[in-house]
């Protein structure tokens, strides 16, 4: 079997009393999109800090391409590039000054890095914007233009930390394409995110990380799948909530999840499955005329409640913040250049 293009073994990393990591392993194959998920405070900054080398590790080793990544910093550097929370592009240079800019802190030539910003403007949809400044820019284009800089000595791993953060839905859709376009040209993408359906869409496995572990792995339908399935129902009566609740209970041996205003409730169904037709008979039995009566497999919401206790949320690591300010900002590795502009 290939080596994975990014390993990561018993990685710790402490800040004062604060262990953000405590013995982290991760391996992504090459081509995939990984997406790192966990709580506020899990430890998902602090690795991905590491596996670009703007942090070591206390202990524990990393490796990109198999190269180490403190050992071996400036040959790992030469094949990843870094997209971080914050759009690290200067506002009053044009799209395309922006690009050729970064082109030539990469060492290309000036002649090199004029032709990777045409290539790069028009194959990412921003052509027709590329001499205008950055200051007039929309959001989702100022993301846009912050992720193909990261793409301008074309890295085999690129670090995508929370890259549509505060994006319209129409701007999210664009960035994914973006994405979907890199991994079909080979590029490895690791991917943290504070948006579930997001990481369901674009990752080919999933590392769900709290308390500076990969407590879970897999692909979102095999992570799905450990939870099993769900029995939803919605009720015509709303008030009859506890009785439709006691009803399925018995019939599950699960705990119904109840929205009593609504008149809905939601019940896993751990090992093994239950008739629809029962189901409706029996709370017919009780009193209880259900509106709709559905078996669903579980989203990616509830796998990620059940493995940590606590739902998804937030935007950096607390961890992270307490260190590092506001974890990934304005930080660039852009192919052989690490730009540290970090803002407190």
């Amino acid at each position: 079997m290939a080596e994975p293009i990014v390993a990561a073994e018993g990685l710790h990393k402490r800040f004062g009393e604060t262990r953000a990591l405590r013995g982290l392993d991760l391996a992504v194959p090459a081509g995939q999109v990984c997406g790192v998920l966990g709580p506020n405070g899990a430890g998902k900054t602090t690795l991905i800090r590491i596996l670009a080398t703007l942090s070591d590790p206390d202990a524990g080793r990393a490796r990109i391409g198999g190269y180490d990544v403190v050992r071996e910093a400036d040959r790992v550097r030469t094949l990843i590039g870094l997209a971080g929370q914050y759009a690290a592009v200067d506002e009053k240079l044009t799209g395309r000054g922006n690009l050729r800019m970064f082109g030539r802190l990469c060492h290309l030539s000036r002649a090199g890095a004029r032709r990777r910003a045409d290539e790069l403007l028009e194959r990412f949809g921003l052509a027709e914007a590329a001499d205008r400044q950055v200051r007039g820019y929309s959001g989702g284009m100022r993301r846009r233009l912050d992720l193909i800089t990261s793409l301008i000595l074309r890295p085999r791993v690129l670090f995508l930390d929370e890259p549509t953060t505060g994006l319209d839905p129409r701007s999210r859709n664009e960035i994914w394409a973006s994405v979907r376009e890199l991994v079909a040209d080979g590029t490895t993408v690791l991917l943290t995110t504070q948006y579930l359906d997001e990481a369901d869409r674009l990752a080919d496995r999933i590392a769900v990380v709290d308390h500076g572990r990969v407590i879970a792995g897999g692909t979102p339908d095999e992570l799905k799948g450990m939870i099993g399935d769900r029995l939803d129902v919605a009720l015509e009566d709303a008030a009859l909530t506890p009785a439709a609740a006691a009803v399925l209970g018995g019939l599950t041996g699960g705990e119904p999840a109840a929205e009593p205003a609504e008149g809905r409730l939601s019940v896993p169904l751990a090992g093994g499955s239950v008739r629809l037709a029962d189901v409706v008979r029996e709370l017919d039995r009780a009193g209880v005329a259900a509106a709709d009566v559905s078996v669903r497999r579980p989203t990616l919401d509830e796998v990620f409640l059940r493995l940590t206790g606590r739902p998804a949320a937030g935007d950096e690591d607390a961890h992270d913040r307490d260190a590092h300010g506001e974890g990934i900002r304005d930080q660039g590795v852009r192919g052989g250049d690490v730009r540290d502009r970090e803002a407190v």
